[in-house]
């Protein structure tokens, strides 16, 4: 009995076979919409194991761009969280210091490096039994007594912490609680001294201080941004990308439901529910990514900020934003690529009569990006502005999309123009030319990606540079500069025989500097160049900063380094103000007349780059006299001496825990540009193997859409090699053309950035080889895992046709 008599039995006899039913549901409205979009989840999460696979696809590539989302939206809190806490538990001295009393301390610090990693050190003296305690602390340590954070008495612990153990001369009370640390892997201690100088420490009565932090450099404001543009623009291409990967199989699924009545905005709803049940997979799974990839963020430190894994919050409001957009976005997507393709019953894709892709807007999308940043990288020095930082962003932003807007054309104009060859060639070339949509789709994403890589790297790589030449310049010969409060030259002579008996020291130097203010004299205006600095030390101290023929203890020497009035008979103030309500009182001194002119060494050359007005003896002048004289040493050391930075710091803070160091021994720069550039480039890996993955999804496809093609081949003795090398070709031009423009974008942006920053244009040729290698293994990739469906569907049978 056939189909149509049976059914005509069953309706009672009558032939017509439209069944009486229940009244059609309505085509349009937000009912119609949730049932097509509910179908189409249906179907997706029914698929079967190829379905599952394109679903996983799918999911895996939003779930990256949700986690990038999410960490970009996190910054803002993360930095607030960041400065809160630094800001808490500071305090950075008072305009008006605070009395005496039972509830203040004196307070200074004492930070140090050790190994090139920062060590923060705070040390009070309370006045009275109700001190303040920062947070993170109960209580003061007793006196002699440290708190510690846990990193560093991890640290200390340690055989590695032998000679910091040697250095912090007190003992360890217990760790520092999380709300008084920057972050885990902070470095830094609390301690009570048994008494503190004025001079080297300042009284406060709370902690906490409303300060600004200094605005970032103009190269740091330039990287930020770009790497904002550089991380979301491929994020943005990517989600874009990732919700159309199994288009033609769903494109023919579509066509068997228009065979069973359903209209073509019925399958285009239906399509969108299969890109939205990705969608969401990819928002849950990327959220999920989120949360475990910050748990990682304790053991990161990028230019000095460590932070909790509970800073790692995004805002309640960018979290809604991502929710709702990113499943938004994957419909608008799905509803823009149907828009170029009719879907017919019985299996038939029948594509719109194509148009020809238009060159003049996609070259724009580049011309104005480059004519937003071309003046910037003209405007020197770089200004920090609202404006500024919007033509910046929305430069590099034109830019890099303006590349993904050429790729489809440049595909396009390139196969076009291409005949003849092998016949594996020929056959990648016409596949090409019939639709190269879904590689080149795939592909954008690796333009963009690779563009905004390669300029961040030649940014970071310009910016390392600078640095490296900088402390290489300064650094030629080992030498550290110490700084610390002076009381009296015996002091510094002291000083000087504890350092220059330290483990490989070679030699030693130091004078007092200090400040004074050049008093005018009577009916005389005030000069403006009135400021002038001294040093003092003994003859031979001051025969390393100036040529002296003679010098006797109690002569003095003017250098007129500033060419001011200073000469002999002027009066100096000793105890200048240091702003108009400075109530400080004169302390009047008299230049000998029989000071002599003394002429400087060359800066370059001399140990203190300071130039000095005028070289004093300590018998020429009473040190008490200064407000804040300064102990200054030249220690030079010998590179071969193991550990003798390290040896140098240990004799420096015995001498005055509050002494700074000056030197080009630790260069932080290159450990911190280094881990970026890392980051950066595994980011860059990760994203061309996921794209990887959506080419060898879109490449099986369109091999089971020609099985009957290879079949036919095959019969007719087609050598398997053949259509081997021409899945090869196939994936190659898209990717090599997709190369191109990245690395001619890159390249260009990288170029202005450096421009704009005022830095030498540099080019990373092993991150631009790595990048280009990866782009090669990324065609091998698909092409070796495109190899197995092809020779399953190499078969005779597959012309069997029912």
């Amino acid at each position: 009995m056939s189909l149509l008599r049976s059914r005509a039995v069953r309706d009672g006899g009558h032939g017509d076979d439209r069944a009486p039913g229940p009244p059609a549901s309505p085509r349009t409205g937000p009912g119609a919409w949730a049932r097509d979009l509910a179908m189409g989840m249906r179907f997706a999460a029914g698929g079967g194991r190829e379905g599952w696979i394109r679903t996983a696809l799918t999911a895996a590539g939003v779930a990256l761009g949700v986690a990038v989302l999410l960490l970009g939206s996190s910054v803002p809190s993360l930095m607030d969280a960041w400065h809160g806490r630094e800001k808490a538990r500071e305090n950075l001295g008072q305009l008006h210091e605070p009395p005496r009393a039972d509830d203040t301390v004196r307070y200074t610090s004492t930070d140090t490096v050790f190994h090139g990693m920062p060590v923060r050190g705070r040390v009070v003296c309370p006045d009275g039994a109700h001190p303040p305690v920062p947070p993170g602390i109960r209580h003061l340590p007793g006196p002699g007594r440290m708190l510690v954070s846990p990193a560093l008495k991890e640290l200390l612990d340690s055989p590695e912490g032998a000679l910091l153990r040697d250095r912090l001369d007190y003992r360890v009370a217990g760790t520092i609680g999380d709300e008084g640390l920057s972050g885990p892997r902070e470095l830094t201690y609390f301690a009570q001294s048994t008494g503190l100088a004025a001079a080297e420490s300042y009284r406060i009565d709370h902690f906490g201080k409303n300060w600004r932090p200094a605005p970032m450099r103009a190269p740091a404001v330039v990287l930020v941004i770009m790497t904002c543009v550089a991380l979301m623009t491929p994020v943005l291409v990517f989600i874009g990308t990732s919700v159309r990967f199994g288009n033609e199989r769903r494109e023919r699924r579509l066509a068997a439901l228009r065979l069973v009545g359903a209209d073509v905005p019925t399958t285009r709803r239906i399509a969108s529910g299969e890109a939205l049940f990705g969608s969401l997979l990819g928002l849950v799974a990327g959220g999920a990514l989120f949360l475990g990839g910050r748990q990682f963020a304790s053991v990161i430190t990028l230019w000095d900020i460590n932070v909790f894994p509970s800073d790692v919050a995004p805002g309640p409001l960018a979290v809604a934003l991502i929710a709702v957009l990113v499943p938004t976005a994957a419909v608008a997507v799905t509803l823009f690529a149907q828009r170029g393709v009719t879907v017919e019953p019985l299996g038939i894709v029948r594509h719109r009569p194509p148009v020809r892709r238009r060159l003049w807007w996609r070259l724009a999308l580049p011309a104005v990006g480059a004519l937003l940043l071309v003046p910037l990288a003209r405007e020197t020095p770089w200004r920090d502005t609202p404006f500024n930082t919007l033509r910046l962003a929305a430069g590099a932003l034109l830019l890099l999309l303006g590349v993904t807007a050429l790729l489809p054309w440049l595909v396009d104009a390139v196969v076009g123009r291409l005949h003849g060859g092998p016949v594996s060639w020929q056959l990648a070339v016409r596949r090409l030319q019939l639709n190269s949509g879904s590689a080149t789709r795939a592909v954008s994403g690796i333009t963009v990606a690779v563009a905004g890589a390669l300029a961040i790297h030649m940014l970071l790589t310009g910016m390392q540079s600078g640095f490296s030449q900088a402390y290489a310049e300064s650094g030629k010969l080992p030498r550290i500069g110490l700084w610390g409060n002076a009381r009296d030259w015996p002091q510094v002579q002291r000083a000087l025989t504890a350092l220059r008996a330290t483990p490989g020291v070679t030699a030693a130097r130091g004078t007092i500097g200090a400040n004074a203010d050049l008093l005018p004299t009577p009916g005389q205006p005030r000069s403006t160049d009135r400021f002038a600095t001294i040093a003092i030390g003994s003859c031979a101290e001051l025969r390393t900063l100036a040529r002296l023929d003679s010098c006797r203890d109690g002569e003095v020497f003017l250098t007129g380094a500033r060419g001011h009035t200073l000469g002999p008979g002027a009066t100096l103030d000793l105890n200048p103000p240091y702003e108009k309500s400075d109530p400080a009182r004169p302390h009047p001194w008299k230049v000998p007349t029989a000071a002599r002119e003394a002429r400087l060494r060359d800066p370059g050359r001399a140990p203190e780059r300071v130039r000095y007005d005028l070289l004093a003896t300590p018998a020429a002048v009473d040190i008490s006299r200064f407000r804040y004289p300064s102990a200054d040493y030249q220690v030079d050391f010998d590179r071969d001496t193991p550990d003798a930075v390290e040896h140098i710091r240990n004799t420096a803070a015995r001498i005055d825990p509050t002494m700074a160091e000056l030197s080009s021994v630790d260069n932080p720069h290159d450990a911190q540009y280094s881990s970026v550039r890392n980051g950066l480039f595994a980011g860059a890996v990760i994203t061309l193997l996921l794209i990887g993955s959506g080419l060898i999804i879109s490449t099986v496809e369109q091999l089971h859409e020609r099985r009957r093609v290879l079949s036919t081949l095959d019969a007719y003795g087609t050598r398997r090699s053949t259509l081997g090398w021409s899945v090869l070709w196939q994936t190659a031009l898209p990717v090599v053309l997709g190369l191109g423009l990245a690395l001619g974008c890159g390249l260009a942006l990288g170029a202005l950035l450096l421009t704009m920053i005022d830095s030498r244009v540099t080019v990373d040729i092993p991150v631009v080889a790595g990048m280009t290698g990866i782009g090669g293994g990324v065609i091998l990739f698909v092409t070796a895992l495109s190899l197995p469906p092809l020779w399953r569907l190499m078969r005779p049978d597959g012309l069997r046709t029912e």
